[in-house]
């Protein structure tokens, strides 16, 4: 973890020395998973997520983007509308911190230094790692296996920001993370533990949702938009 965060520090670092336009903000919202454990619903927001967001606009049509995130991810088979996980009963709550960067492209231009306030939907994508703890379920029973693991994804994310008071962005965003592990909700544990431990779809990975709104401050020397 200490060397993911290292990692964004330098990278901001280095787009902040290129005296072009920048945003830097937070995120503020609620998170929902979908797995093997808990509801199956895909926008449900059940846990506070926070985080930090930092963007470079490459042009008025798409930037660079990266972001830190913090959520408790909530799986509760009594909240399922399925009633074999109802009777089953599982419950777990998994933390992660979640490390994303790519880019983000918007519908129609966003030029913030024409000096109008203005609107667009956008889209993001790149990749994603979240830090995780592991747990499986040995006779029924909720166990740490007390190891960690990195869980690989892409985000898919939609949302509409607006530009307001000249040096503000404010979005809503809705966005999933498809991830490449199945080991978030303890239903695919690791090697090393009982392999009977295992159940689920093994052929569905983990994904969980992030719900929510960013609020960003925008700064730099109006920006020459050359060649990519």
């Amino acid at each position: 973890m200490r060397y993911l965060t290292t990692i964004f520090f330098f990278i901001l670092t280095i787009q902040l020395s290129q005296s072009q336009t920048h945003e830097i903000g937070v995120f503020l919202g609620g998170s929902n998973f979908i797995g093997d454990v808990g509801a199956t619903d895909y926008i449900a927001p059940n846990q506070l997520a926070i985080g930090g967001i930092y963007k470079w606009n490459r042009s008025s049509r798409h930037s660079f983007r990266a972001s830190l995130m913090y959520t408790d991810l909530e799986m509760n088979d009594l909240k399922s509308d399925d009633p074999r996980r109802q009777e089953r009963g599982y419950k777990l709550n998994n933390s992660i911190v979640e490390a994303s960067v790519g880019l983000e492209f918007t519908f129609f231009d966003f030029n913030l230094h024409d000096g109008k306030n203005k609107a667009t939907p956008y889209l993001y994508s790149g990749i994603t790692v979240a830090y995780h703890d592991n747990y499986f379920f040995p006779n029924g029973q909720l166990t740490s296996e007390n190891t960690s693991s990195f869980a690989y994804g892409i985000p898919m994310v939609f949302g509409v920001k607006a530009k307001f008071m000249e040096s503000f962005v404010l979005a809503a965003e809705i966005g999933a993370r498809y991830t490449f592990s199945d080991e978030i909700d303890g239903s695919a544990p690791d090697y090393d533990n009982d392999a009977s431990t295992a159940f689920g779809n093994k052929n569905n990975n983990d994904w969980y949702m992030f719900t929510g709104l960013t609020l960003t401050y925008t700064f730099g020397r109006k920006p020459c938009y050359c060649v990519f």
